[in-house]
This record gives structure tokens, C-alpha cells and sequence, in this order.
């Protein structure tokens, strides 16, 4: 395909670009806005989890001529229709509406969109024909109409703050001034009495003013609960396209508010930090009797003051890192500001930095006699949530608008005294923490070198010694008897043996006792795997595995193969760097030998409600004896939200995964598996609201243990008749499993129903069965949020605050000793899901858990109380690094963990899931991704890795149905059951390209652990976006070679059928019935019934908890019992913050 032109707009054009989702698609939305502002058009970008809500008000307030999103299978039909439905309300039918969302919206529902008014969804079909500049061109083409060139009576609605009259006001003056000169000569004549303040924020690029200002609307609207606000913020166009990328409302959360009015506008000029329309803008705002106008600067340089001209009130936002002090001498704006906020105050030398700042006020403004302590300057850390000196300059400022306007707005708003101090997640002095690790490693593998060479030159000598003397020598721990060997040689030798002998001694002392230890017991080890039984002992018992399986040739097939070396320095570095299955440092494996009767294959379900996944469960474990149920959840509940009528949230109810709101829900989804059987374990793929999840968990474990022992103790009756006794005192209907049991679920967990085990049998009891419950489950939940503010963005909570969840996580854990449930799963699957490649995936994986590591025990956790509960989960693509990225990560581990950390055996073995990559299912041809999941699946197995995922076929398409989940799991059983050669636990050992491409990778990943110490550790380069930046790099290179055909793709760009191979309709899809969404908001209605007196109390014990720095997941044990999620989500966003989207 020859490379297109841009487009070039007639006018100018507006879009606003988000993502209804998260994951890949905001990766995308990111890459299309790029391109779309390049083209030439002002880009509005809102990021990922944009309620339609959002995204209509802003292109409202925005006043743009289309809307360019992308969706996700689920919910996609009823997000776009309520989209153009909310439009045409608001009287806004005229803004366009564009989608896409790869192969998930079928052509039929295209098809049904266009009918309805969308304007145009693009497939990928459509993107491989036209292109991506293509089918921007077309987007940017049919968007290409005037806005604001006629008006019609908007003046008589601006008053009730109608905002598209206001926005339609602010287009005219902007593209069409001279039809606009009568309606704003007539504003003027208004505004000639106006009071009403404006207040001007400029600052340098980069200084976090979005951010800022968010901070300030928020307190506002809390300080004023009558009180109205309008912003208007400026970024510059680019002189080369004429687009501009107009990035301020991504960074905010406080603006979606009815009493807020936002508008975003362009330089449309360059070397300007204003644009010249702002003034009019003003004056709208001023007409429609806003109380208070922000008016926020693009970032500028140190001579520019134009923001006095248009503001009463001025605040100029800075950074601590503006060089040395004789810079300051050269703003102007330290002339002209009335304070100043010293943003990003946790960075280094913030408190020189203010010092100074106070000191060049005071100059420039002659203030000699004024205690320089008293200058306006503010140190200020915007980006955490309820920063005190965020407060303290909140109050100046409203403090000084009132001094200088009159203005009816005296706040009332708290301040403590303190200064602005960073929570620091991982301490300032152990920001090299990677380095260290970096070192220390390095350092373990050049000392195993050096010993390799000692052991090498021993065996030369003592083969030399054996030739020369001609005798069978007997080894010691002490080296060679030379008494010995002098009795039986002969005298004309006896000096040169002596000789050797005391070169061997002298070399030995540079040899490790314990690596001399290794070299004696090697045919000892060697023989342990010969015999036909391998014993050892656990826990003082005595565990027999036979050391070989036979062929249908009768051949003995070992289960570990040895090297059949000689020489004691390549024995030495096999040992050091390789070693057997379960021994430091695990290249091969964590445990001796595999466990019989536990493959590591996982059941994977999630769709519709918590019954009809729990039926896919008992089909997809039938017959297996280990059950291990792996859960997605729907998008509804992956953002800590409860079902809702709203179309845009009943649309994902149950699509893409299971709709789980509170704790009947995990009830009924786990019903049937016994939760403390050894053999049971749930794994559980949610993050931002995984605390809840995981309350939601133990709940159903506990009550589950609770029912036996009802059973036990032949209660029935009476339990029955006191839970009934409950909802009749209530009035409210009590919840229950939707339909039959499927097969295999004996009802286990459903007994109490509606309510728990503390409400019908006494305390003690309840609390010892507790006790032993939270000892037993297995699990894992996955938590982690490092990896979501990297990659997939299911965040919810501020980064800090998440953090600090896992934290009371896994300190509960560690309190209530439960020991064999993974606190969290730290994830590289979605990193490489975002498009980064093996390398990428594996450091930023293993970084973020050491970011953990350093963390807890920054919180004063043991290592190995809190190391056994931290799991990890990648993604095994077909890229040759995917061949050791297993080994190379417990490798990296295991060597840190011992030598840097000092962890006992338990801690340094690194546990990991892998799931065969979604990236490389196609949507075309796709009965051709099989194959490559077998593939995958072949290097997971022959890497040994604990527990594998293997993706169905149709997934790039629906959400999997039984058949396709069915040919997924036979994959894996396949390689296990029938594969010969896996009957061989470590296959890969001594092959020269596995040990190559392990020390390749391995040198790899310590180099980015550089990389990211340079950019301040994991958290610092998360705050420059480092890894985002890397993540989309990758994605885009590989989305390049796979459009330009240099990296083949069987089916997709090469070797394509008759027809062109094109995208593939699926045959079923799957989605959530109309029952299953109604009956999980009927259900949600009473239980909000139920629980009402219960629930403000619970979320105010929660909220204290954040607040007084307690245990918060010890009081969400509690909560979940009567709480929904949206219940929780909600009640924490006011104590730990929302979280902040990034470009």
C-alpha cells in the first residue's frame, strides 16, 4: 500500500477522541489521535472508561464537530445508541458520531449502528483497505462542516447556563468573528457592571497546571455547594499542521459536574500563550453569571505576563527544577503574580527551591520589612489527593480573590497548618533498589565465573596427577590425601606429584568450601536421578516419585535428564547457573518434580450472570480432580461499579465476563467447589477493585465452612427458620441461585444465601471457623496496579492509594496467616496485551515486583512472611524470547531474593501463570490461532512453568463459546497427556540456543533495571510515563511490519485463501440475556433494601480507616457482607482519591 497524504480541513475542525474501555483500546485511541491531529484538527482527548455521559458533555462544552471513540465487544451497540440518543436530547444531533473496535462489533451491528445515525464504524477489513491515514482522512473528511457561522437567539439561553448556547458563542467568535460582532456587542453592553472574577493560571510547560486546577475545582465545589464555575484552557496549536492536541481535560475528574463549564481552546497561532478569541470566551462566561472563571495558559516561557490582561487574580505555577537561582531573576511573572505554587514539591531540592522563590518575590516586589516566610509562595503536590498544601493555596487564592474583587465568595474551606510532604510508596533513599538488584546479580554471576575457573584448573591438575602417578585417586572434603598417593608411586615421580599436589592445595584455597561440596556430591546427584525412586522429605513425611516413565516402546523416559559432563569447572557452572529442578537458582523448575494428578491447566470462564458461569465452571472441571476456576469479570465490575439501568453500564452487564456486585453474587458463582480443598484454586483477574473482590472471596470460603458445620451438626432447621425470621422482620426478598444446578454442583455454598454465618451461628464458633478458612484457600487475586497505570488502565483509585490497599492486603495476610492465597498476580500479560515486546514485558514485570518487594518492607513486613504471597502472570507470544522468559525470570528472582534480600528458600522461588498471548489471535483465519496457542502453549510446558491459560480460538472475536473453551483446554492436555517428550520435565536444559538466549535475555532485563534507576526507579519513570511511552513504541513498530508485511503473518498478510482471508463472523456470540442484566439490578435494589441500616455505617468505619492510617482491608472483611461494590468504590474515592488518566 503506497503511503497516503493527509487530509487537509477546509475548516476548522474539533473531535473529541476516547475510549469507552480500557487495555489495548486506549493504546489505539492514543495512536489515532496522534494521527488525526497531524491531519490538521484540534483534538480533545478524554482517555479510556469514559462514561457516554462524559464524553457528550465535553463535545458539547467543546462545542466539536465529531466524536471519534473506540469500543469493546459488549455493551458496544447500546453505548453508541445512547450516545447519539443523548446527543440529539441535549440538542447536539448535529455532532458525529465514529467507532471502531476490531473484530468484536459484527458487520450486522455495524450495519444496525449506520441505520440508526452512526456515522461510520470502521472493521479492521476497513483498515487493511484504506489504511490508517485512509480511514483517518475519511473520518476527518466527513467531519469537515462550519460551526458558528449563523447563530440563533443563543444570547436568550446563555443566563441558564445552557451549554451548548455558550459553546456555540465562544465557535462563532472564534471562526466566524464578524457574524458573531453583533451578539457580542450586545455582551459587552451586559458585562459593563460585571463583577464577576477571573482568575488567570500560567506556568511552564509541564508544571502539572491541569492538574492544579482540577485540585481547585475540586475544593470549590465542596467549599461552595451552590456556587458555579467556568474554566477555559488554552494549549498551543501546532504551526506545522494547524492541529492541536487540547490535553487538559484528560488530566481532570472534577469537572464532570453540572455546576462546571469547561472549554478548551487553541492558540491557533504560534508563540502565543493565549489565543486571541479568549477574551470573547471570557465575556461568555462572564454573561452566563458564572461565579468564578479560571483561566488556565498554555505552558509558557520566561518572559510571557499576557495572562495579567485578562485576569483579577493571577497564580503562577512552577516546578523546584528551574536551574539555579539567577534563573528566577529572569521570570517575569514573579513580578506580576499574585502567588506562586511550587508544584511537583516532592522532587529534590523543593525546599531550597521555595527559599529562593520567597526570596526573589520579596525583591521584585520590594517587600523588605515582610518576613520572607510571608510571601505567596506555595509548595504544592497537585497529583495527591488531599495535599495539604493544595489546601493552603486553595484558601489564599479564594481568600485573595475576595480582597481584590468583592466577590460574594468567602470560603469556609478547612486548611491544617502543615507543609506539603510527599507519601513516599518506596523511600528517597532506595530509588536505585533495580540498580542494586542490577549489581548484585551481576556480581553473583562474575564470582560463579571465577569459581568455574578455579574448579576447571583443579580438574586439569588432578587428571595430570591421576596420568602421571597412574593410580585411582579418592576425593575429601579436604582436597586429595597425599599420603595416600605417595605410598604407590614410584620415587623417580615422587617430587613432580608433590608438586602438583601442592599447586592442587594452593589453587583449592580459592575455591568456595561449599562449591568444592557440589563438585564431591555431583555423582551422588546424578545417581538420586538413576535410581528408579526419588525420595525426599516434606513436613517429616516421606515422599516417593518414580524417577521414570516408560514408553509404549518400553524405553525408560527419565523425568529429569542430567548432563553427562566431566570436568569439575563445567559441572561447577551447570550447578551454579542451571542446576536441577527445585534447587537454586530454579532455571529448570521450582519443585523436584511435577505434581501428579494437578496439571497446569486452569478452567477459564466469565459471562453473564455469577450462575452461568458457574455452569461453565462444572462443565469445563468435570472429571478433573484439581479444580482451578479463573475468573474475568465484566467491564462493569473491573471499574468497581454496580449494575445500573443507565445503557451505557446495563450494556456491559455480563459481556466479556461475569457481573460480581456483592457477596450472594460470589456465592453463586463459586457454588458447588469446595473453596478449602487443597485441590480447589480461584484465580480472579480484577485489579482496582480487587480488595472488594477478594472481601467478596472470603466471605463465600467462610460461610461455605459455616454450612458444613450447620450440616455437621444437624442445624438445619434452625438456621433455616432464623434466616427467615431475618427477611420477614425486613420485608425484602431473599436472593437465590437463577434456574437448575448445573451438573456436579451439589449446592454447596448456597445455604446462606442472603445472609453470612455471624448472623446465625454463635461468635466463637464463627470465629474459629474463620480462623481455619483464611488458612486454607488457595488462590490468587491479581491486584496489581503498577502494571494497570502502565498498560491496561483498569485503574480506579490515585496510583498511592491503590497501593496502599495492597499493602493492607497483604499485611491482613500476613496477621491472619494466610499463607496460600497470592496477595497479588504482578502481571506482564497486560503489558505485552499494549503491544510491548518479550524484553519490555519481562523487566517491567519483574521491576514492578521488586517495586512491591521494597514497598512492603518499607512498611516493616518480613520478606519471607509477605514473599511466598506474590505470584506473577505473563503472556508467552511466539517471539524467541518466549522460549526462556520463565527461567529467566526465577533466575533474576531467585538471585536477588538470596543474595540481595536475604530470603529463605520459600521467598526466592518465583510462581508464574502464563496465558497464551491475545495479541496473536487474529480475527481473520482464525481457526490458524489454534496453532499458535499450541505452539505457545509447547514453550510454557517445556519451560515448566506452574499453571497455563490456554486462549480459545474465537476469542479475537467473541467472548469464547463451550466448544472453542473445550478445543483450548485439549491443547494443553494434549502436550501433558499425549506429547512423549513432555513426559521429560526439563526438555530445554542444555540445548546451546536455550542457555543463549537465557543469558541474552537475562543481560537484557538487568540493563532496563538501569534504564528505569536513571529515570528515579518503577514510580519516577511511571511519572515521566516511561513505560507507557516504550509500550506504545512497541506496538506500533510491530503494527507497522505486520501492515507492511515484513513480518509474516500466516492468513492475515501472507498466504491469505481465495476469498482474501477476510475478518470472520462468528458463528455463536455470546452475550448476556436481558433476564440476567434485569435480575442482577432487581437483586442489587434488595439488597441495598436489605442492608440499609447497616451500610453507612460500614462505609463511615472504612472511610475512618483510610483516614486514621488503620488496616483498610480488615474493615472491608466486614464491609463486603452488606455493602454492593459501587457502595465501596464510592465511599473511598472520597478519602483516597480518583485515579488520573494520562495521555
Amino acid at each position: 500500500m503506497k503511503p497516503q497524504t493527509p487530509y487537509i480541513p477546509k475548516n476548522k475542525v474539533r473531535i473529541v477522541t476516547a475510549a469507552s474501555l480500557f487495555d489495548g483500546h486506549d493504546a489505539a485511541i492514543n495512536i489515532m489521535r496522534r494521527i488525526i491531529q497531524a491531519t490538521g484538527v484540534e483534538v480533545i482527548h478524554l482517555g479510556h472508561d469514559r462514561s457516554v455521559e462524559e464524553v457528550v458533555n465535553t463535545a458539547i462544552q467543546e462545542d466539536a464537530n465529531a466524536i471519534a471513540m473506540t469500543s469493546y465487544q459488549g455493551g458496544h451497540n447500546e453505548y453508541f445508541k445512547y450516545m447519539f440518543d443523548l446527543l440529539a436530547a441535549k440538542g447536539a444531533g448535529h455532532i458525529k458520531i465514529f467507532g471502531g473496535g476490531g473484530g468484536v462489533i459484527l458487520p450486522s451491528e455495524i450495519s444496525e449502528l449506520h441505520e440508526y445515525g452512526i456515522e461510520r464504524i470502521y472493521s479492521p477489513d476497513d483498515g487493511r483497505a484504506m489504511g490508517l491515514q485512509g480511514m483517518i482522512n475519511d473520518l476527518v473528511e466527513r467531519s469537515d462542516y462550519p460551526i458558528g457561522n449563523k447563530l440563533n437567539d443563543e444570547l436568550a439561553h446563555i443566563e441558564d447556563k445552557n451549554p451548548t448556547a455558550i459553546a456555540r458563542l465562544i465557535s462563532a467568535a472564534e471562526n466566524f468573528p464578524d457574524i458573531a460582532k453583533p451578539a457580542f456587542d450586545e455582551i459587552h453592553k451586559k458585562n459593563e457592571t460585571n463583577k464577576i472574577p477571573v482568575l488567570g493560571i500560567t506556568g511552564t510547560g509541564g508544571a502539572g497546571k491541569s492538574s492544579l486546577v482540577d485540585e481547585l475545582v475540586r475544593r470549590f465545589l465542596i467549599d461552595f455547594p451552590e456556587k458555579t464555575i467556568g474554566l477555559i484552557s488554552v494549549d498551543p496549536s501546532k504551526r506545522k499542521t494547524g492541529g492541536a492536541l487540547l490535553g487538559d481535560r484528560i488530566r481532570m475528574n472534577a469537572i464532570n459536574n453540572p455546576r462546571v463549564y469547561m472549554r478548551s481552546l487553541a492558540t491557533r497561532q504560534s508563540n502565543l500563550a493565549l489565543s486571541k478569541y479568549v477574551n470573547e470566551a471570557i465575556e461568555v462566561l462572564k454573561a452566563a453569571k458564572y461565579d468564578l472563571i479560571i483561566l488556565e495558559t498554555s505552558g509558557i516561557g520566561q518572559s510571557d505576563t499576557e495572562i495579567i490582561e485578562h485576569s483579577d487574580v493571577s497564580l503562577y505555577v512552577m516546578t523546584p527544577e528551574f536551574g539555579a537561582a539567577t534563573q528566577l531573576e529572569k521570570i517575569d511573572m514573579l513580578d506580576f503574580a499574585d502567588m506562586v505554587a511550587l508544584n511537583k514539591f516532592d522532587k529534590r531540592g523543593a525546599l531550597d527551591a521555595i527559599r529562593d522563590v520567597k526570596k526573589q518575590y520579596q525583591r521584585n516586589h520590594n517587600l523588605w520589612d515582610a518576613d520572607v516566610e510571608t510571601m505567596p509562595i506555595f509548595g504544592t503536590i497537585a497529583s495527591q489527593f488531599n495535599d495539604p498544601g493544595m489546601n493552603t493555596l486553595y484558601k489564599s487564592i479564594m481568600d485573595k480573590i475576595v480582597e481584590k474583587t468583592g466577590a460574594d465568595l468567602k470560603s469556609t474551606f478547612q486548611i491544617t497548618r502543615e507543609m506539603s510532604e510527599k507519601i513516599f510508596v518506596i523511600p528517597p533513599h532506595r530509588t536505585r533498589y533495580l540498580s542494586e538488584i542490577a549489581e548484585s546479580n551481576r556480581k553473583y554471576d562474575e564470582t560463579a565465573l571465577k569459581q568455574v575457573d578455579v574448579a576447571q584448573k583443579l580438574y586439569g591438575i588432578y587428571k595430570t596427577i591421576e596420568s602421571v602417578a597412574n593410580v585411582n585417586l579418592n576425593l575429601s572434603r579436604f582436597g586429595i590425601d597425599s599420603n595416600e598417593i605417595l605410598k604407590q608411586v614410584q620415587n623417580d615421580k615422587s617430587d613432580f606429584i608433590k608438586l602438583l599436589i601442592g599447586e592442587f592445595d594452593r589453587v583449592k584455597m580459592n575455591l568456595d568450601p561449599y562449591n568444592w561440596e557440589v563438585i564431591l556430591s555431583w555423582d551422588e546427584k546424578v545417581n538420586k536421578y538413576k535410581n528408579p525412586f526419588y525420595s525426599f522429605k516434606v513436613r517429616d513425611k516421606e515422599i516417593k516419585i518414580a524417577t521414570h516413565t516408560e514408553s509404549l516402546s518400553h524405553s525408560q523416559i527419565p523425568k529429569v535428564a542430567l548432563p553427562k559432563y566431566q570436568a569439575w569447572g563445567d559441572i561447577l557452572k551447570w550447578n551454579l547457573q542451571e542446576n536441577v529442578p527445585g534447587e537454586f537458582p530454579f532455571a529448570s523448575g521450582l519443585y523436584p518434580f511435577k505434581r501428579e494428578g494437578e496439571d497446569p491447566s486452569r478452567m477459564f470462564a466469565g459471562e453473564g450472570g455469577p450462575e452461568r458461569t458457574n455452569k461453565r465452571f462444572h462443565y469445563v472441571s468435570a472429571g478433573l480432580p484439581a479444580k482451578r476456576l479463573s475468573t474475568a469479570f465484566d467491564s462493569v465490575t473491573l471499574y468497581g461499579n454496580d449494575p445500573h439501568v443507565r445503557p451505557d453500564i446495563y450494556g456491559k452487564i455480563g459481556n466479556a465476563g461475569v457481573s460480581i456486585c456483592c457477596l450472594d453474587d460470589a456465592k453463586k458463582l463459586y457454588s458447588g467447589f469446595d473453596l478449602s480443598h487443597p485441590l480447589t484454586s480461584v484465580s480472579m483477574t480484577i485489579n482496582g477493585p480487587a480488595p472488594m473482590l477478594l472481601g467478596f472471596f472470603m466471605n463465600a470460603a467462610i460461610d461455605q465452612n459455616c454450612e458444613k458445620y450447620i450440616i455437621e451438626n444437624n442445624l438445619q432447621t434452625e438456621v433455616e427458620e432464623r434466616i427467615n425470621e431475618i427477611y420477614k422482620k425486613k420485608g425484602t426478598i431473599r436472593p437465590k441461585y437463577q434456574g437448575d444446578l448445573p451438573e456436579g454442583n451439589n449446592g454447596l455454598g448456597l445455604m446462606l444465601l442472603g445472609v453470612t454465618g455471624d448472623q446465625v451461628l454463635p461468635l466463637e464458633v464463627y470465629n474459629d471457623i474463620k480462623i481455619k478458612t483464611l488458612a486454607q484457600v488457595r488462590g490468587t487475586v491479581q491486584a496489581d496496579i503498577l502494571k494497570e497505570d502502565q498498560a491496561q488502565n483498569t485503574c480506579i483509585f490515585s496510583t498511592e492509594f491503590a497501593l496502599r490497599l495492597m499493602g493492607d492486603v497483604q499485611d491482613y495476610f500476613i496477621k491472619q496467616n494466610v499463607r496460600n492465597f497470592y496477595s497479588v498476580s504482578i502481571s506482564g500479560y497486560h503489558i505485552a496485551e499494549a503491544g510491548a515486546n518479550p524484553i519490555t514485558q519481562l523487566a517491567f514485570t519483574l521491576a514492578n515486583g521488586f517495586t512491591y518487594v521494597e514497598y512492603y518492607l518499607s512498611r516493616g513486613m518480613n520478606i519471607n512472611d509477605f514473599g511466598p504471597n506474590l505470584s506473577f502472570f505473563f503472556s508467552n507470544g511466539i517471539d524467541p524470547e518466549y522460549a526462556v522468559i520463565g527461567r529467566v525470570a526465577r533466575k533474576i528472582w531467585a538471585k536477588a531474593m538470596k543474595n540481595k534480600y536475604g530470603a529463605n528458600e520459600r521467598a526466592q522461588m518465583l510462581k508464574y501463570h502464563i496465558q497464551t498471548s491475545g495479541r496473536s489471535l487474529h480475527a481473520q483465519e482464525i481457526d490458524f490461532n489454534d496453532i499458535r496457542t499450541t505452539l505457545q502453549a509447547l514453550y510454557a510446558i517445556y519451560d515448566n512453568c506452574n499453571s497455563l491459560h490456554t486462549n480459545a480460538y474465537d476469542e479475537a472475536i467473541t467472548t469464547p463459546t463451550e466448544e472453542s473453551v473445550r478445543r483450548a483446554m485439549a491443547i494443553q492436555l494434549i502436550i501433558n497427556k499425549e506429547l512423549g517428550l513432555a513426559k521429560n520435565e526439563n526438555p530445554i536444559q542444555g540445548s546451546f540456543i536455550i542457555e543463549e538466549l537465557t543469558d541474552l535475555v537475562e543481560d537484557a532485563v538487568l540493563q532496563e533495571f538501569d534504564r528505569i534507576t536513571e529515570r528515579g526507579g518503577v514510580l519516577g519513570a511511571m511519572e515521566t510515563m516511561y513505560q507507557r511511552s516504550k509500550i506504545q513504541e512497541e506496538s506500533l513498530y510491530y503494527e507497522t511490519l505486520k501492515h507492511n508485511g515484513e513480518f509474516p503473518i500466516i492468513g492475515v498478510n501472507t498466504f491469505l485463501s481465495s476469498k482474501g482471508s477476510p475478518t470472520v463472523i462468528p458463528a455463536e456470540v455470546i452475550r448476556a440475556t436481558e433476564e440476567e442484566k434485569q435480575y442482577q439490578i432487581e437483586m442489587l435494589d434488595n439488597l441495598h433494601k436489605t442492608n440499609e441500616n447497616k451500610v453507612a455505617e460500614q462505609l463511615h468505619i472504612i472511610q475512618e480507616a483510610a483516614i486514621n492510617n488503620q488496616n483498610i482491608f480488615e474493615k472491608l472483611m466486614e464491609a463486603t457482607k452488606v455493602c454492593s461494590l459501587g457502595q465501596i468504590t464510592n465511599a473511598l474515592f472520597e478519602v483516597g482519591g480518583q485515579y488520573r488518566r494520562n495521555m
